[in-house]
């Protein structure tokens, strides 16, 4: 707090006051409706689209590193992480690769229905026009998901006849194309964009730790989509979307492999009714497979041995939704609406490894269906206070649970479990007030209640990373969050500070917890070497979060300007009924501070420079809070030349000063690190 207070402190002094109208942008990330960001009572945090288009960023997830709040369940980026560790992490509620936040494209969750975690690389950087964040579960209009906030991108929408390609060359022979042309198509624009990425990687072991087992994580992805956006009739507007994705990553060593493949396909409808009553309408589905092969590496890294091999994990997910939006004369808005969304999965894997070859196979997954109704309204209380408050009613089930073992040698069943369906109902009510107390100045309080149902991932998947083996569970609870914040905002001219305290209590929250430690035999893990671990998902009784944020930008003139994000976070286990001792203890992954300040600089008409610091603060990489990692700064910077109205190139450095970045730390003493320096030019030209 002292901290943020000094940085405040440091930012309001030098101010320049001259005086710049703004306009209040409109947001509908908090509510499923256009809002004005002024009246909305919870943080919402914008990423513009530069960030995303001017050549700084190599990932979209990169780009919303500007974000203190913001961040993968561990520190490394999606160019190098392990797709099921790409879970999205806000504010404390989040640090698990499955996610317990909602991450949206244009309105359509993009979280693996599987898993939860978010595949980042499907999205071309430079296909996003904007991102709105929403921290501490103050959309909760979303349902299920949301618990620890929603992050909603939306893409660009080119004009018919217009078009772009985009090219990239860096360090550890790292390449990208990217294509997009636009074209008239009957009563609308058809746009069509292409993706190739490549990288020969790094190594992902500390270079004082590493072996002759450890090799480069290599990627390549492609991606192409088709999109027509248009009119039908007057008063409808209607986009249809069909994409695919193909990706192959090497996970640093020989046998570690994954590939994941998607055919993805939506329609959204939007309208007028009247005047004063707009509506929208979206169906999608998505068809999804999965593989990943997993090993044991000997404690001197000279040799691994095959572990289990996820042969397959085929999804799908199908969904739809709809809200309708209507103002009334006294200058209130209300949005109802509802969705539905069924997603079936399995998980196919040849385990227990024996005498060259696996010995036994594993089929687990099941069914899970959810449907919501909400509704929202904003209501002005006099000329300066606006009242913000829904409701959601969420009903959801748990169906078609099942494991089954079979010998590979002979076929026989060896175990089969049927789980019993579940069902749920679940009240989200939230709500909240936002005053103008000046031209100024701007306050807002507000608070919420929300869920997340485990995924199938979590209920059915074991899954093992190094000497660590987690076992799945079917019995897991729903997990409930109990979140409020207050802030204030204050603009003068080029200045605009926010300065928010927010406070959750997060109820069963559900973690990999420690039950066994090698060396030694146990029921349910086998046989563990020394410094091998053994745990489970379980659900703790209570998480407690508090903290506080602040943000600030700064335009010193149109030649260059400077913005800072600031998270000072607490995480602590308040109850822990399976594991007593894990009470007082810091949540993993959750460091306790984190920082971001960017700089943009327009020396000259045709030259654009930025920079970025981001600081992570110490934090661990276990539930014991025996595996420490170490703080990390790094910094970043990129130069954007302008050579004529139609071409540009770029030169980016991520990690200019070669900082060694922690990401995890494994009970036998092994760091993994992110990557080191990359540089990379490219060139883009449009049409």
């Amino acid at each position: 707090m002292r901290l943020i207070r000094e940085l405040a402190a440091l930012i309001v002094v030098p101010a320049a006051f001259a005086q710049v109208q703004t306009l209040d942008p409109l947001t509908v990330s908090a509510t499923r409706a256009p809002e004005p960001a002024s009246q909305v009572p919870f943080t919402v945090e914008l990423i513009q689209g530069d960030a995303f288009s001017d050549g700084s960023n190599l990932t979209v997830d990169d780009a919303l590193r500007g974000s203190a709040d913001f961040s993968l369940f561990r520190r490394n980026d999606s160019m190098t992480a392990n797709p099921t560790s790409q879970g999205v992490s806000l504010r404390g509620l989040g640090p698990s690769g499955a996610s317990r936040s909602l991450v949206l494209l244009d309105g359509v969750p993009l979280n693996d229905p599987f898993g939860g975690w978010v595949p980042w690389s499907l999205l071309p950087v430079d296909s996003i026009a904007r991102a709105e964040i929403v921290p501490g579960g103050g959309a909760s209009a979303w349902g299920n998901a949301s618990l620890a906030g929603v992050i909603q991108l939306f893409s660009t929408q080119p004009a018919a006849g217009s078009g772009d390609a985009v090219v990239r060359l860096g360090d550890f022979d790292t390449r990208s194309a990217v294509f997009t042309e636009a074209f008239a198509l009957g009563p609308g624009v058809l746009e069509l964009r292409g993706q190739e990425f490549a990288t020969d990687g790094t190594i992902l072991i500390a270079p004082g730790e590493r072996g002759p087992v450890d090799i480069d994580a290599a990627s390549r992805h492609d991606s192409a989509s088709a999109r027509w956006r248009g009119s039908l009739g007057k008063s409808v507007a209607a986009t249809v979307t069909l994409r695919s994705f193909d990706e192959w990553r090497d996970n640093g060593t020989a046998y570690q492999q994954n590939r994941t493949r998607e055919v993805f396909g939506s329609l959204g409808l939007s309208g007028h009714a009247d005047p004063d009553e707009s509506w929208t309408a979206t169906a999608y589905l998505q068809d999804q497979g999965a593989s990943q092969t997993f090993s044991s590496v000997n404690a001197a890294r000279t040799a691994e041995t095959p572990a289990s091999d996820q042969f397959a994990v085929p999804t799908t997910a199908v969904g739809v939704a709809g809200s309708s939006t209507w103002a009334d004369p006294a200058g209130g808005t209300t949005t109802a609406g509802g969705d539905f969304r069924d997603i079936r999965g399995e998980t196919r894997e040849d385990f227990s490894y024996a005498k060259g070859d696996y010995t036994e196979q594993r089929f687990a997954g099941g069914r899970q269906t959810f449907a919501g109704l909400f509704a929202e309204r904003s209501q002005p209380l006099g000329a300066s206070v606006n009242l913000l408050a829904g409701v959601r009613l969420d009903r959801w089930e748990d169906s078609d649970g099942h494991l089954r073992n079979t010998s590979l040698p002979t076929g026989g069943l060896l175990l089969e479990d049927i789980y019993p369906t579940r069902t749920g109902t679940e009240f989200s009510p939230s709500a909240g007030v936002t005053w103008a107390a000046s031209g100024e100045l701007e306050f807002h309080l507000g608070g919420q209640r929300a869920f997340r149902e485990p995924t199938l991932n979590e209920l059915y998947r074991p899954f093992r990373v190094g000497s660590t083996i987690t076992e799945a569970n079917p019995d897991l609870s729903t997990e409930h969050a109990d979140s409020g914040e207050v802030g204030a905002t204050w603009t003068q001219g080029r200045l605009r500070v926010a300065l928010e305290g927010f406070a959750a209590r997060l109820e069963d929250p559900v973690d990999n917890v420690t039950l066994v430690q090698g060396p030694g035999t146990f029921p349910g893990f086998g046989t563990l070497a020394a410094g091998s671990v053994g745990q489970e998902r379980l659900n703790l009784g209570r998480v407690d979060t508090e903290g506080a944020q602040l943000g600030a930008t700064w335009r010193q003139s149109d030649a260059w300007s400077l913005e800072l994000s600031v998270l000072d976070e607490e995480a602590t286990v308040a109850a822990a009924s399976v594991a007593p001792g894990l009470v007082g203890l810091t949540l993993p992954e959750v460091p306790r501070w984190n920082a971001s300040l960017g700089l943009a600089w327009h020396p000259i008409k045709r030259a654009f420079l930025t920079a970025r610091v981001r600081h992570t603060g110490p934090q661990f990489d276990d539930d014991l809070n025996q595996l420490p990692l170490a703080a990390a700064t790094v910094v970043d910077a990129s130069l954007r030349l302008i050579l004529s109205s139609h071409a540009e190139v770029f030169l980016s450095v991520d990690n200019l000063a070669n900082a060694e970045v922690e990401t995890a730390h494994s009970a036998a003493g092994v760091f993994s690190i992110a990557p080191p320096r990359l540089a990379s030019a490219g060139a883009r030209a449009d049409w």
